[in-house]
């Protein structure tokens, strides 16, 4: 176990067992947290967020992520709640990635296609805690190697997340080097809920801005199209906040009947910098704002469309439909870059870089 610095900076952090899975193998949590503002729970398993205490208008401080209390539940509902996901967040068409003329044929865990990753993504695996320090922010870094063939993806990819924790915001870092090309976008996958998780309620009233002028459209599958559709005048206009249920509950845009909710990529403009907005949500009870920012082109938006009740989480709550919201940054879904029909790989020698920041505002 790594042992975190101690003393009386203004952020702690420190390591603590988290639980056994079934076959044995130990999870560690590291908690970071600010004396006068938030704290996150990380887990080795998948580098998930498993909590974020956020205060509200009146300082009093809840957790707004869903999450659960072993680790085993996290492996069998694979619905990547908090969790680190890759190696190439989204879905891939028909389990098949195509380089250089040669196919290479992934795990096909979502009927015929792939998902984050496949049955042994980075969501799935125990990652190795490198540090976690306190001072003036406290910082946890994890590390995985995802061997060659994993998931059916070539080469051998050495990963690292680095969570920076400061009095309003948590930044997400993650960098990964491969051996060999291979198709790489690692983003987190957590579900939010600003009222609180196990408050009992949905997301639904909760408002979202996201500053895309267009949105991409999915088939029946899931499967992105590769079109480019303008927001204006359609459901998937974000462009100035408005109530999430406010087009679900219509569920008359065949779009959304696709995906039973939002299960969709925005274009959100580059700007100068590196990091820019991406999305802003409000929940109007507790005042809680969430801000996301990244460097990546796109975000996908999930409305938490398949969680079903089956699992109950920390508060003993059971997840239901739009219990939680994902605002997750990411590269181009594969198919849908205009300069590149498949996913770009990442080469040898070069270092992929994904940089995101929560901050919370009330």
């Amino acid at each position: 176990m790594v042992k975190a610095e101690a003393g009386t900076q203004m952020c702690s952090a420190r390591c603590v067992a988290f639980g056994l899975l079934h076959d044995g193998r130990e999870v560690q949590a590291v908690e970071l947290s600010h004396a006068q503002g938030i704290g996150v729970r990380i887990l080795s398993l998948g580098a998930a967020l498993q909590s974020l205490r956020v205060p509200d208008r009146h300082g009093v401080m809840a957790d707004v992520l869903l999450g659960f209390g072993q680790p085993q539940t996290y492996l069998d509902s694979r619905q990547y709640i908090g969790a680190t996901v890759g190696r190439f967040a989204g879905r891939i068409a028909n389990a098949c990635w195509r380089y250089q003329g040669q196919a290479y044929p992934l795990d096909t865990n979502e009927a015929r296609h792939h998902l984050h990753g496949g049955h042994r993504g980075l969501d799935s695996a125990l990652w190795q805690v490198e540090s976690a320090n306190a001072g003036e922010s406290a910082q946890a870094v994890l590390s995985y190697v995802s061997v060659d063939g994993e998931g059916g993806y070539p080469g051998n990819l050495q990963v690292t997340a680095t969570f920076t924790l400061e009095a309003d915001a948590l930044a997400i870092e993650y960098r990964a080097t491969t051996d060999q090309p291979t198709p790489v976008s690692i983003t987190s996958h957590g579900y939010f809920n600003l009222a609180g998780e196990g408050a009992g309620g949905d997301v639904l009233e909760h408002r979202l801005l996201v500053p895309a002028s267009t949105f991409l459209p999915i088939d029946a599958d899931l499967i992105p199209t590769g079109e480019q559709r303008a927001v204006t005048a359609t459901a998937f206009d974000f462009s100035s906040a408005r109530l999430l249920g406010q087009s679900i509950r219509q569920a008359s845009d065949e779009q959304l009947l696709f995906g039973r909710g939002y299960d969709h990529g925005f274009v959100i403009p580059a700007a100068q910098g590196g990091q820019r907005l991406m999305a802003r949500l409000h929940e109007p009870w507790s005042g809680r704002t969430l801000e996301v920012f990244s460097d990546a082109p796109c975000l996908q938006v999930y409305s938490g469309n398949a969680l079903d009740g089956r699992w109950r989480g920390k508060s003993a709550q059971a997840y239901r439909q739009s219990d939680g919201i994902c605002l997750e940054p990411q590269d181009w879904p594969a198919g849908t870059d205009p300069n590149q029909p498949h996913p770009a790989p990442l080469l040898p020698g070069q270092t992929y870089i994904h940089r995101m920041k929560l901050a919370f505002r009330r």
